[in-house]
């Protein structure tokens, strides 16, 4: 039987790119969910998501929404807006973002202001190819406190100390959550029907109270 090889990301990276073509590139594609844009300090990183990308961070965001209800806790989803600093020159989208500690904050935001605003509270970040242009820095640069990472294989828990990503056992913003757990959720979300799954997640979140 013939199997389809499953599409990788699509990267392109450009040297030399001024903020003002970083934000030009950003005003023609408004709203879009691809391509995504990183910028760095005059490096620009373009990509072309996949489903190999696109499954693990939709599943591990609901994940994190289930729980979240489950165990009482308001949290504000931003998805993939675009996040950007002139002053650092780094812009991104994330996976997926959320605010939690934060949420009451920008809930009735229109636009954020990273200057004045918080960054995100937890972001998840799906990188199942090695990517050109390592995120992880850029997130640190913006104070984002924890970093949920899939590398294809499992699921990393980060949060941010003196500038830097440790890893972590479990969550920040969820503390009973661990990576092992996480991981594991996400590994049976492609083997048993959806309607289960949550059955699952919900049955595991309180049993956790």
């Amino acid at each position: 039987m013939a199997t389809a090889a499953v599409p990788v990301e699509q990267r392109v990276i450009l040297y030399g790119v001024t903020w003002e073509t970083y934000e030009r590139l950003l005003a023609e594609h408004p709203d879009a969910p691809s391509p995504r844009f990183t910028y760095d300090e005059g490096t620009l990183q373009i990509m072309v998501l996949s489903r190999r990308h696109e499954e693990p961070n939709r599943t591990l965001a609901i994940l994190l929404e289930v729980l979240a209800e489950e165990w009482g806790i308001d949290l504000c989803r931003l998805g993939s807006v675009t996040l950007k600093r002139r002053d650092l020159e780094k812009g991104f989208e994330p996976d997926s973002c959320f605010y939690i500690a934060n949420a009451l904050a920008v809930r009735d935001k229109g636009e954020l202001d990273l200057l004045v605003d918080p960054p995100p509270d937890l972001m998840i970040e799906v990188d199942v190819t090695s990517s050109s242009l390592p995120r992880m820095p850029i997130f640190a640069a913006f104070g984002v406190p924890e970093v949920w990472r899939y590398d294809g294989t499992r699921v990393v828990m980060y949060r941010l100390e003196q500038g830097r990503y440790v890893e972590a056992e479990h969550s920040t913003a969820l503390p009973p959550l661990t990576a092992e757990v996480a991981t594991r959720f996400l590994e049976s979300s492609r083997e048993i029907p959806s309607t289960k799954w949550y059955r699952q997640v919900r049955d595991w979140a309180r049993q956790q109270r």
